[in-house]
């Protein structure tokens, strides 16, 4: 996965190379059908894995709390049952960490048990070298600790064989299918492919091909699957139908060529994987990720995924709603100042870009004469400007004019954090921003906010030059791959702050 580093130049991150999306792409006829396709309903993966984490954080906090409720004429500690609710969760964080919990790993017998029980000794080890420094070293304690270990191990393997089975027999029913594409074509499209339909328990539904060449080596049809088109065509279907994977099946040698696809495809929202069964190079089971039997390098994961797309949905509604309760006088007072001073509506409605590149309307608080309006913002605001009233000057210096976007982010199509989503046609020492920056369409792989990294660090307001530009891509491209639940709420913490500090470029 790409590195990124907010200081670094766009140009620095892409090796002098500056990936841009056309704009003219057509889909094929077949393209157009295969997209408009109905999308079968699935059970997904996110639901699985988090009820997954769920049933054995609860069965092992259980577990430890049997342990101490047998001893508890022995045990007279008041801090034993935090310490065990603390520790059940603790646990579950080092599982994730450890790699355990995905539906890769589930589908396996003994790989997953000896990865588990591995993780749950060293979570051990930490426990007891904890325990001791908080002094719970007697011997009562010590034969808990030995005991919630041992039953745990057996529970552990004996809740795995069962989740197993469990997902075995709906990978076999057809209710986790992930929607799949490859990337290549030709004869090892076609090994791919093969291998991939006799061991992926039927958990991969193959839509088609997209290859870039057009010669011989790649077939309109490989191994009963269609070719659609070509890779810039595949970003433009991942807008028309949704998709959970995408497969690169390219030679490992051919560096520069694979190279340049993976920059090409991390624009989409999908996991992206680099299939190894061409490569001569043999790793350790533990380097790959598995299709099946197929081994695969993890290029790149969706930014925001499983249970963390939960986590946002319930933090986004929870400040939406708080906010505009708090915040209702001042909007309230807000369109009534807007009203009072220049006619027209008290809201403007603007299209911009949103979650994979659709098209959204975003609520604003009217900050310009209505004549004067300028809904594709093809000229930029700047400072005095004649188009702005009075009232829209404060409101946009100080950022209430964002305020209607909690209506967005009640919708689901804003976030309250995220990258801040552009006007259509906003320029950039005279370009439009996407073809100004190489990867600007890789702000859309998540939803975009009404506050976020590049804001509260001072990149906010007018974004006339390149640099200004690169600076806030750059901060967002950094957000969304350095995503955590705390760095969310940091970024909401700061926002008022910062619109009180670093709003020079705000007019």
């Amino acid at each position: 996965m790409f590195h990124l580093d907010p200081k670094q130049t766009i140009q620095e991150r892409f090796a002098g190379e500056a990936p841009k999306i056309r704009k003219d792409v057509e889909l094929s006829e077949l393209a157009r059908k295969v997209a408009a396709q109905p999308v079968e309903k699935t059970i997904p993966a996110a639901l699985i894995v988090g009820s997954v984490q769920v049933v054995e954080t609860l069965s092992l906090i259980f577990l430890g709390l049997l342990i101490y409720w047998a001893q508890a004429d022995v045990i007279d500690n008041r801090f034993f049952i935090p310490f065990i609710l603390v520790s059940g969760v603790a646990a579950n964080v080092l599982f994730n960490l450890g790699r355990t919990h995905s539906m890769w790993i589930y589908r396996t017998g003994m790989h997953q048990i000896a990865r588990l029980v591995a993780v749950w000794s060293v979570f051990f080890t930490l426990l007891a070298v904890f325990s001791f420094l908080l002094g719970l070293n007697d011997p009562v304690t010590r034969f808990w600790m030995v005991s919630w270990y041992v039953m745990g191990t057996v529970l552990l393997g004996a809740l795995r064989l069962g989740v197993r089975w469990v997902v075995m027999a709906l990978t076999r029913s057809g209710r986790v299918k992930r929607r799949t594409v490859i990337v290549g074509g030709g004869q090892p499209a076609e090994e791919l492919i093969k291998a991939i339909h006799e061991s992926a328990d039927n958990d991969i539904d193959l839509i088609g091909l997209f290859d870039d060449r057009e010669d011989k080596r790649s077939p309109e049809i490989v191994a009963h699957c269609p070719k659609l088109g070509n890779v810039d065509e595949l970003i433009e279907f991942a807008r028309h139908t949704p998709l959970d994977l995408v497969i690169v099946c390219m030679p490992l040698s051919a560096e520069d060529r694979v190279l340049h696809m993976l920059r090409r495809l991390w624009v989409l929202p999908v996991d992206i994987r680099l299939s190894a069964h061409m490569s001569r190079l043999k790793l350790a089971p533990s380097a790959y990720s598995y299709i099946g039997d197929v081994a695969m390098f993890d290029m790149a994961d969706r930014p925001i995924s499983d249970w963390n797309l939960v986590y946002k949905w319930v933090f986004d509604k929870v400040v939406a709603l708080t906010a505009l309760i708090l915040l209702s006088p001042i909007m309230i007072a807000t369109a009534i100042a807007i009203r009072l001073e220049s006619k027209g509506p008290i809201l403007f409605i603007q299209k911009r870009h949103g979650f994979n590149n659709e098209l959204i309307n975003i609520y604003k608080f009217r900050s310009m004469y209505v004549d004067q309006g300028d809904s594709n913002a093809s000229k930029l605001v700047t400072r005095d400007d004649p188009r702005v009233t009075r009232v829209g000057r404060f409101i946009r210096k100080t950022s209430i004019d964002e305020l209607p976007q909690l209506f967005n982010v009640l919708k689901g199509e804003l976030s309250i954090v995220g990258p801040r989503p552009h006007a259509l046609q906003a320029k950039a020492d005279n370009m439009v921003y996407s073809e100004a920056v190489g990867g600007y369409f890789a702000r859309h792989r998540v939803k975009p906010g009404i506050t976020g990294l590049a804001q509260i660090n001072g990149w906010r307001g007018e974004t006339d030059t390149l640099e200004k530009l690169e600076q806030r891509v750059n901060h967002d491209l950094h957000y969304i791959e350095n995503w955590t639940p705390f760095l969310d709420m940091y970024i909401l913490f700061m926002t008022p702050f910062s619109l009180l500090s670093k709003n020079e470029n705000a007019f």
